[in-house]
């Protein structure tokens, strides 16, 4: 792997991987046209040992992808972890079924799948879009993301442009894309040049959402 090394933080002491409470503690934020996101840094406590599985036992693969008629190199890595498909950390089953339980009454249905990406340095990015490949191009759903190691800043717009929002996303923060956001607003992870090591984001999606 490039890049500089993760250092394990200083704040996260607990002894083992554990989740806070939902509930009254994850902020949400209106946006336009029925988009919403809500956000929860520290939501997984004693991270480090979680990330450190992840660096270790996902089988990261590299992609290729056909961009402006040439093909290019996907800036960073990627698993996905299907319905059924065992987890690669016991935390991340449990915080599936957290976040299932808590949206319920908003999603009616459970998150069942879980796509990785391994962002190895500020050099790793991933440009706007939204995730529209499945049934979140005709209807609201819920995309939740957990992200392990180092910070790395999530940007979000309005679909066609317009003035960006911010999220940091630190260790073991939570963030949740809900309402038209895949249809109606766009979201980023840009290369930054400051010196930054690893992130693994895991994002928690229902079925068909892709």
């Amino acid at each position: 792997m490039t890049g500089t090394a993760y250092q394990p933080s200083m704040l996260d002491v607990a002894a083992s991987p554990s989740l806070g409470p939902l509930a009254g503690r994850l902020r949400r934020h209106p946006l336009t046209r029925g988009a919403w996101v809500d956000h929860l840094p520290g939501w997984i406590a004693g991270s480090d040992e979680v990330f450190e599985v992840l660096l270790r036992e996902v089988p990261w693969r590299a992609e290729r992808r056909t961009m402006y008629d040439a093909e290019v190199d996907v800036p960073r890595l990627l698993c996905w972890y299907g319905a059924g498909r065992p987890l690669p950390h016991p935390i991340l089953g449990a915080a599936r079924t957290a976040l299932t339980r808590h949206y319920a009454p908003e999603l009616g249905e459970p998150f069942v799948t879980a796509g990785m990406c391994l962002y190895r340095s500020g050099r790793d990015s991933v440009a706007w879009h939204g995730d529209t490949l499945g049934r979140s191009a005709q209807v609201d759903t819920m995309v939740a993301i957990v992200s392990f190691g180092s910070p790395r800043t999530l940007l979000l717009r309005p679909r066609g442009g317009g003035e960006s929002l911010r999220f940091p996303l630190g260790h073991g923060d939570l963030v949740v894309m809900g309402g038209s956001c895949q249809r109606t607003w766009e979201h980023a992870v840009p290369k930054t040049t400051r010196p930054v090591g690893p992130r693994v984001s895991v994002q928690f999606r229902p079925a068909g959402v892709a």
